[in-house]
């Protein structure tokens, strides 16, 4: 292979015939010296134009080996931007080239995608002549390019030669290939990131992704419908296995109870108030409650007077089978102006079940007992340790002033007594109700954990539970008794009030109410007001654990 830069390669340098010359200065001076000319100045040396890489280019493919040899590529230009030219169009110029080569590559790949085959004829047939180009520049003045080769314009040499080399070295190794060596092979693309392959590889792209998509529409149908049967089935109606017993007693009926109560309260107040006065106006009014065979003066027989100051359903409903789902005999408990407690039980039928209308008393009314009542259990109060000293220090100083302010629900005295987060029942007060309060006695329940001191220490911020009674004076200039459930706060100034509560329990237990031979309570007997009352005054006393006397059981 020769080497373009030797002086053996220059042009008329002993090469030869056909081979292009080197790049460089003339060589002529020395044949002007031999014809007894004067030697001229020698010329700069050029940089090789375009038109005169590209004939350098055209006489390699001229000369291109035939089979069995090495093909030398052609030389690509050499880029010399014209003076003129700006950067912005040199970027345009590329841009075109590139564009050029890419729709040169699209269209040899739609040719190999179609399956034809160039003809031997087009790998046989031989470039065209290259038409005479002016002389370059850059040639010595009397030098001429060697014949065959082909010539180029300057402005198209750049793109030109390249595919003109090309076009030659595949036309000479044309007919040397073997026919299997002619057929194209299968071009194998690899995708640019993120791209879509190409040929076979996009349909299997396509047809992946189609896959995809049908499997995903039936994997949310099939979760719509499961889902749908599971919301169907949970709304669906369920019914509880519930036995009569249970129905009984959570009242899980149709019927309209507590209408029916109702009605029934209504009539007992009518029917237990009588006197002369007023019978016939009475006489109407139960008419208007009761169906056309009852009792029209309800059990009473003309003489004697009686009020009924309040009526109160006890809770029961009992059905009679006459008239099915539409029936109950609902007991009442009526109060006299006496202070007697009877018991009325009123059979009250209901026409619709649904809206409760239609009500009316199916018949006469009976009285029966009271209910029975039960013995309550006796405290166990032997854990208990009450502190004496401290009671009677809430007594003296504490408690007064404060269940008189609390009566009148006076605020800023109460500010006096009770701690920032006193509950609001401590701090609300009674509005005036009662007044004149007497504290008659206080119960203070020694914590556990200041059990253990003697005398009682309590740290500040400790809590102690108390039970007080206290005697007010009512708006009627009456004297009546309130039990109360405390607790105090032991502070740097001493002890304030967080929270008030009503209501103290029997620590006797058992029952107040006398009782007969049999051992059964009165049902007339009214309930007992106060424990401390009914117990009778020849009890001993018990001591408890800090010398407090206990009252003795009956």
């Amino acid at each position: 292979m020769t080497d373009h830069n030797s002086p053996a390669g220059a042009v008329g340098g002993g090469q030869p015939s056909g081979q292009p010359g080197s790049f460089g200065p003339s060589q002529q001076p020395s044949q002007q010296a031999w014809q007894g000319q004067a030697p001229q100045a020698p010329r700069p040396q050029q940089l090789p134009s375009d038109a005169a890489r590209a004939q350098v280019a055209a006489a390699w493919v001229r000369n291109t080996p035939r089979a069995g040899q090495a093909a030398v590529p052609s030389l690509p230009p050499r880029e010399t931007r014209p003076q003129g030219e700006s950067k912005k169009e040199k970027r345009e110029r590329e841009r075109a080239a590139r564009k050029a080569a890419y729709e040169q590559k699209k269209a040899e790949k739609e040719q190999r995608k179609r399956g034809g085959q160039a003809s031997p004829a087009a790998h046989a047939a031989p470039a065209p002549a290259a038409q005479p180009a002016p002389q370059s520049p850059s040639q010595p003045h009397g030098h001429q390019a060697p014949a065959g080769s082909a010539t180029l314009s300057p402005g198209t040499a750049g793109t030109a030669a390249p595919a003109a080399a090309q076009t030659a070295v595949t036309a000479a190794a044309g007919p040397a290939t073997s026919p299997s060596a002619s057929r194209p092979a299968r071009d194998f693309d690899v995708p640019r990131p993120g791209g879509r392959i190409s040929g076979g590889g996009r349909r299997t792209h396509v047809a992946l992704r189609a896959t995809l998509l049908i499997t995903t529409c039936v994997f949310a149908l099939g979760s719509c419908g499961v889902m749908g049967l599971v919301v169907g089935k949970s709304s669906g109606p369920s019914t509880a296995g519930l036995d009569s017993a249970d129905v009984d007693k959570y009242r899980l009926t149709d019927f309209p109870t507590q209408q029916a109560a109702t009605f029934a309260e209504q009539y007992a107040l009518l029917c237990m108030t009588f006197s002369p006065g007023t019978a016939s106006t009475r006489r109407a009014n139960l008419a208007r409650y009761a169906s056309a065979g009852v009792d029209a003066e309800c059990g009473w027989s003309g003489e004697g007077t009686s009020a009924a100051v309040s009526a109160a359903w006890d809770g029961t409903a009992e059905k009679f089978p006459e008239y099915g789902d539409h029936g109950r005999y609902i007991g009442v408990q009526v109060r006299t102006d006496d202070g007697t407690l009877t018991t009325l039980t009123v059979p009250v039928y209901v026409q619709n079940l649904k809206t409760g209308e239609g009500l009316r008393v199916a018949g006469d009314v009976g009285q029966m007992p009271l209910p029975a009542r039960a013995d309550v259990p006796e405290l166990d109060q032997d854990d208990e340790v009450v502190d004496d000293a401290l009671a009677r220090q809430l007594q003296q100083q504490v408690l007064p002033g404060y269940f008189t302010a609390w009566g009148a629900s006076d605020a800023t005295a109460m500010t006096r007594f009770t701690t920032p987060d006193a509950s609001r029942s401590a701090t609300s007060g009674l509005s005036g109700r009662l007044s004149t309060p007497t504290v008659n006695d206080v119960v203070a329940l020694v914590p556990k954990s200041v059990q253990n001191t003697d005398p009682y220490r309590y740290p500040v911020g400790q809590t102690v539970e108390t039970r007080v009674i206290v005697d007010w004076g009512d708006p009627k200039g009456e004297t009546v008794r309130r039990a109360y459930r405390m607790t105090v706060v032991n502070t740097a100034q001493g002890w304030f009030i967080k929270d008030i509560r009503g209501g103290v329990l029997d620590s006797q237990g058992g029952r107040a109410d006398s009782t007969d031979d049999s051992g059964a309570a009165s049902p007339s007997a009214g309930p007992s007001t106060s424990a401390s009352a009914s117990a009778p005054a020849s009890a001993p006393a018990q001591p408890s654990r800090s010398g407090r006397p206990k009252p003795g059981k009956p």
